[in-house]
């Protein structure tokens, strides 16, 4: 506990939270606010934590709008609770890891989802272990057993003072519409604290399944199993469910959780994992498009440049995850379309034919051109428009290109 409340760890776990910046909690006090009187607010930390006294406060429930028309409960704790979190990651996480489950991926330091999936698609098709078991949790981080979790942390950490700590943050309960409501299971998504407390949780699980020799590859809750037959993979079904619920009470969803191979196709973090490639999931795919669909309107005030500004982001981040699939021929059409929407705005901001004349002059076009309507889908794929606002003009406004981009990099990423 002394090292969690030195005031040097205390100073590196403040500016941790800060970069990752995120909103206020029930206090309302913001990463900014608590940064300006940052020595007092430590040194506060510091006395409370060192005699005892420290009680976090509640957490912040809010819902996370799903894809699917769900909602995700997201738990946000105070900033100086965060920092305090922070400091006890700073110490609890180097005890930890290195026994953790060499197939365990999720919320690790110098781990990867790519190295989830590389790894799952090293033991289909490397090891020829293409019977997969995809499990599915229910509410995983909401029923994790509170004596369960504090049993994990006991197993290496035997100072009373932190697994106090510990469970004062699970018992903190949380504030939902302006009223206190009990925790008396889970660990908040949201917490610093939750991603550690969970993997610690789910490692007797992991080191189970080592000792049966079941391969496995685990992304927090996201678990694949992995058999060289059907029958085997039927059986570590069983295996698996019977741990999961009997000894961590937990609740496997048998209607999400099932049995595929590499000929159907595993899904797995975004992915689809086939014998001979690896796709982008219809479903992410899906999401995406419905994302820069709503990002490019025809019918709104901003450029096509201001627009370009926006999606580069977007573009950047979602290239550099998926890139690792074999997906040259999809990110290729991907940008076709968007750039065709683009061209469906600046149509829409030209209003008639005659602009669109005087663009093709100014780019060395001569003769009489056809007079097209600006307000038609089907035009925006006229040659005469890609004429006007080739590929090249997209270039100079500073599109990232989908198409630019090295693809099927997931060997990369093998171990």
């Amino acid at each position: 506990m002394d090292k969690v409340y030195r005031m040097d760890n205390l100073e590196r776990a403040y500016k941790a939270v800060k970069a990752n910046n995120g909103a206020p909690g029930v206090d309302g006090v913001t990463v900014e606010a608590f940064g300006q009187n940052l020595q007092e607010e430590l040194r506060q930390l510091h006395h409370e934590l060192k005699t005892g006294i420290y009680e976090p406060q509640p957490v912040l429930r809010v819902e996370i709008p799903k894809v699917d028309g769900s909602k995700r409960p997201l738990g946000i704790p105070t900033v100086r609770d965060r920092v305090v979190q922070q400091a006890l990651l700073n110490i609890l996480q180097p005890i930890f890891e290195p026994d953790f489950h060499p197939s365990s991926y999720g919320y690790r330091p110098g781990r990867s989802c790519h190295q989830a999936v590389a790894k799952a698609e090293m033991f289909i098709n490397k090891y020829g272990l293409s019977h997969v078991v995809d499990m599915d949790l229910s509410k995983c981080f909401d029923r994790l057993n509170h004596d369960l979790i504090l049993e994990g942390v006991n197993r290496k950490v035997s100072d009373g003072s932190v697994l106090k700590l510990i469970k004062k943050f699970l018992t903190a309960g949380v504030m939902k519409d302006g009223a206190w409501e009990e925790t008396d299971l889970g660990s908040p998504q949201g917490g610093v604290i939750s991603p550690l407390l969970t993997n610690i949780y789910l490692d007797s699980f992991d080191q189970e399944m080592k000792e049966r020799g079941i391969r496995m590859v685990r992304y927090a809750d996201d678990i694949l199993l992995f058999a060289a037959t059907y029958q085997d993979a039927k059986k570590y079904q069983r295996i698996a469910t019977d741990f999961l619920e009997q000894e961590l009470k937990l609740t496997v969803n048998r209607e999400k959780t099932h049995l595929t191979d590499n000929r159907k196709g595993v899904a797995y973090l975004g992915f689809v994992i086939y014998s001979k490639s690896v796709s982008i999931s219809p479903k992410k795919l899906k999401n995406f498009k419905d994302k820069i669909r709503k990002m490019t309107p025809r019918n709104h005030g901003l450029s096509v440049k201001e627009m370009v500004e926006k999606l580069n982001p977007v573009l950047r981040g979602w290239a550099n995850y998926f890139r690792i699939a074999n997906c040259r021929t999809v990110f290729a059409e991907l940008m076709g379309w968007i750039r065709r929407r683009l061209r469906m705005k600046k149509m829409k901001e030209w209003k008639s034919w005659k602009p669109l004349h005087k663009a093709l002059r100014r780019r060395g076009y001569k003769g009489t051109f056809e007079k097209i309507s600006m307000t038609t889908w089907k035009n925006s794929a006229s040659p005469l428009i890609s004429m006007a606002l080739p590929n090249k003009w997209f270039d100079e406004l500073g599109l990232i290109n989908l198409e630019k981009y090295n693809v099927g990099i997931l060997h990369h990423y093998r171990p």
